[in-house]
């Protein structure tokens, strides 16, 4: 009979939430909230040398001022495609083409748009928090079929099904912090 290991199972579970989380900050990273951020180019592909391409691949994005963002084409034939997939990705920015450099006034945010970007946030979240549910539904199978095949008892099968609820609750509680301070930034409170 193969032993079983708990504290594994726990750690793997307690990685796959904390993915979970930072999947959600990357997600919420990308949402814009009036302040020039790089990430939000993030989603940007570019067409170049017959392929997409992200962004990041073809040129240097930086943030020099708080309300614009400035991206450096490496090689010079990239900047019309550069232009144009940022035009056409809509984020709602145009580019102002100086040389090699494109700058991006960041605009500022209707009302409308901020509540869209908070709602935006809000299903970020929620996406987050089921995968979390479900990476604990895994783990308490895992739990489960150990105490079947007779690797761990039913106390323990209680108390490690414990173990996993407090690890899902942080994860969750984690996720909705994230959720709650992008949705404060955006709505500007």
């Amino acid at each position: 009979m193969a032993d079983f290991d708990a504290n594994a199972t726990k750690a793997d579970l307690d990685r796959r939430m904390k993915g979970a989380v930072e999947t959600l900050k990357n997600d919420l990273g990308g949402l814009r909230t009036g302040r020039a951020s790089t990430t939000l180019l993030d989603p940007v592909q570019v067409e170049v040398y017959g392929a997409n391409m992200p962004l990041n691949q073809v040129a240097t994005v930086t943030a020099p001022e708080p309300r614009m963002l400035s991206v450096q084409v490496w090689d010079r034939s990239n900047v019309q495609p550069v232009e144009k997939a940022i035009r056409s990705a809509g984020l709602g920015l145009n580019p102002v083409t100086e040389g090699q450099t494109l700058r991006l006034p960041i605009p500022d945010l209707t009302e409308e748009r901020r509540k869209e970007l908070a709602k935006l946030a809000t299903q970020y979240a929620e996406k987050a928090r089921i995968a979390i549910r479900n990476v604990r539904r895994d783990g308490n199978d895992v739990l489960k079929t150990a105490e079947k095949k007779g690797q761990i008892s039913q106390d323990e099968l209680k108390r490690l099904e414990g173990d996993v609820q407090k690890l899902t609750d942080k994860a969750i509680a984690d996720a909705d912090a994230a959720s709650a301070a992008k949705e404060k930034e955006i709505l500007g409170k």
